[in-house]
C-alpha cells in the first residue's frame, strides 16, 4: 500500500519538473531568437575604432600605463611594509623584498612596452586594412 502511494507521489514531482523543464527551454527561446540584438555594439565598437584608430589606441594603451603604474605602486608598498616590520637594517627578507620590488618594476615596464607595441602594430594593420577597403571601393 505505501509503495503504491510514493509511486504515484513519484510520478506527480516528475511530470512538475518535465513541465517546470519545459517552461524553462521554451522562455529561454523566446528571449534568444532576436539575435542580431546581441551583436550590434560589437558594429558600433568597429565603426569607433575605423573613424579613429589612433585615438581608440591611445585609449588602450593609456590603460595599460594605468596597470603598469598600479604594479609599481603595489610593489612599492609591499616593500615599504616589509622595511616597516623588520627591526634590522639591510635584513635578508629586507633586502629580498626590494629586489622582488626592483624586478617586478622591471617587468611591469617590460610588459608595458611589448604590449604597447603590439597595440601599435594592430593598429596599423587595422588602418592599412580600412585604407585599402576604401581604395577597393573607391571611396
Amino acid at each position: 500500500m505505501k509503495l503504491n502511494y510514493f509511486t504515484k507521489v513519484a510520478r506527480k514531482i516528475a511530470t512538475v519538473l518535465f513541465c517546470v523543464c519545459a517552461i524553462a527551454f521554451s522562455w529561454q527561446g523566446a528571449f534568444l531568437s532576436n539575435s542580431a540584438a546581441i551583436a550590434a555594439p560589437q558594429t558600433n565598437l568597429i565603426a569607433a575604432v575605423a573613424d579613429n584608430p589612433s585615438e581608440f589606441a591611445e585609449a588602450h594603451k593609456d590603460f595599460v600605463r594605468d596597470a603598469a603604474n598600479k604594479v609599481k605602486k603595489t610593489a612599492n608598498e609591499n616593500a615599504r611594509k616589509v622595511d616597516r616590520a623588520t627591526d634590522d637594517e639591510g635584513n635578508f627578507v629586507e633586502r629580498k623584498a626590494k629586489r622582488d620590488r626592483d624586478r617586478i618594476e622591471r617587468t611591469a615596464d617590460e610588459h608595458a612596452a611589448k604590449t604597447q607595441e603590439a597595440i601599435d602594430k594592430s593598429t596599423n594593420v587595422f588602418e592599412r586594412t580600412v585604407e585599402g577597403i576604401k581604395d577597393a571601393f573607391g571611396s
